[in-house]
């Protein structure tokens, strides 16, 4: 028996959960379907710029992730090898300038915010929401449809419109025979939970370069802090094995940053995993009967960890157009691509930059940071990359996104 719904959302992520939300509420009835029994710890943001709060408020969806225990971060402090750390602290960036009544960046756990929204989702009215899944077919196209096996048995369902929002290795995108392109990677990026980290302040957001270590650390509340570290390309078995997450903590030991020995001497409190840094991206995240969300769209490099705030952004754009008229047809979400497009060329842009300044290593790259730190605390036009990283991608002018602004920041 085939059942009929109007959209059938693959993958309950982040994504998919609040995009069935958002869409159940306007009344529409929404298949929601994911493979796993249980959100793990994948490594995965947890961090949502000020610009992705916003979404999350314009959604509605903003007191629901306070209630689940969201946690905003107030001040921002860029350390490095070539100052004292009371110069770096000086300079402490307030965070709650850059978006109306957003205080800061929110932060919440990744496995706990997908299950969150999964919840909410499986509470609204409409939504039909299904876990342990095992895809069978896609079928995109005139007439969607899809079959999948739950607990031993095959079902079958069709919907208006098929919404892939399955993660980077999207079935629904293969399906559908959309193009993804990636660049190649510039460092790896490694993650990891901790707990007991108490002696760092919770509202204190922080990036930093010593040695051959990038790092950055977003506090969760109660002690739990998410760390990220970037390192060479070369250095691919730097952290791994049995000792790699205590390797991992000891290279946050910072002259630079002495506060990290509050990081370093926390507990590890979930997996330890590495990745490269590559950007992603679809020329038009659309097909006939199709349309992707979140990462299945492409994804931008997590150095300046915008992949929860673009999904947020994808989900209130996709579901604008889906409540504005009853046309859900490719030409429909022609506007989508063109600004998703449009956003993501500029944060491939800002991600290349960051990358280049945080995450290069060698007597060159130091100078260049130093450098640019001390040109940049006098003309605060070479700081528009930043701005689109808090601010969002569409407020900087559009000569932030170009080489001349690159090689201005880069004083080339």
């Amino acid at each position: 028996m085939t059942k009929s719904y109007d959209l059938i959302i693959a993958g309950a992520g982040v994504g998919g959960s609040a995009l069935a939300t958002v869409m159940a509420r306007a009344g529409k009835s929404v298949l929601l379907l994911e493979q796993t029994v249980v959100f793990e710890d994948k490594v995965r943001g947890e961090w949502i710029a000020p610009w992705g709060v916003a979404e999350t408020k314009r959604l509605t969806l903003y007191d629901v992730l306070i209630k689940a225990g969201g946690h905003h971060l107030l001040r921002h402090v860029t350390y490095d090898e070539s100052r004292l750390p009371a110069e770096s602290e000086a300079r402490a960036l307030p965070l709650g300038i850059f978006a109306a009544d957003v205080p800061g960046p929110l932060c919440i756990g990744h496995p706990h915010h997908c299950q969150t929204l999964f919840d909410e989702a499986g509470r609204t009215p409409g939504v039909t929401a299904l876990r342990g899944i095992r895809m069978i077919k896609i079928v995109p196209g005139e007439s969607p449809s899809v079959r999948y096996e739950q607990n031993g048995a095959e079902h079958g369902a069709k919907a208006r419109l098929i919404v892939g929002a399955d993660g980077r290795i999207s079935a629904v995108r293969e399906s559908a025979g959309i193009k993804l392109h990636q660049d190649k990677p510039h460092h790896w990026f490694a993650g990891l939970l901790v707990e007991g980290a108490h002696g760092w302040s919770e509202d204190l957001q922080a990036v930093g370069t010593e040695g051959d270590l990038g790092f950055l650390a977003f506090p969760q509340g109660n002690g739990r802090v998410r760390l990220y570290g970037g390192y060479a390309l070369e250095q691919r078995k730097r952290f791994s094995g049995v000792d790699g997450a205590r390797n991992f903590l000891d290279a946050f030991r910072m002259v630079s940053a002495p506060d990290n020995k509050h990081l370093a001497d926390a507990t590890p409190a979930g997996p330890l995993l590495s990745f490269f840094n590559n950007d992603s991206w679809t020329d038009e995240p659309f097909a006939p009967g199709v349309v992707l969300i979140g990462d299945a769209a492409g994804w931008n490099d997590p150095i300046i960890g915008l992949g929860l705030s673009i999904t947020y952004r994808d989900v209130r754009i996709v579901s604008d157009i889906l409540k504005a008229s009853d046309d859900w047809s490719t030409s429909a979400f022609a506007p989508y691509a063109e600004e998703r497009r449009e956003r993501m060329r500029r944060l491939r842009f800002v991600a290349a930059l960051t990358a280049t300044l945080d995450m290069e290593f060698d007597a060159a790259a130091r100078a260049r940071r130093k450098s640019f730190q001390e040109r940049s605390a006098a003309d605060l036009s070479l700081g528009l990359h930043a701005a689109a990283v808090m601010a969002g991608p569409d407020v900087p002018p559009p000569e932030a996104f170009t080489e001349a602004y690159r090689a201005r920041v880069l004083g080339i």
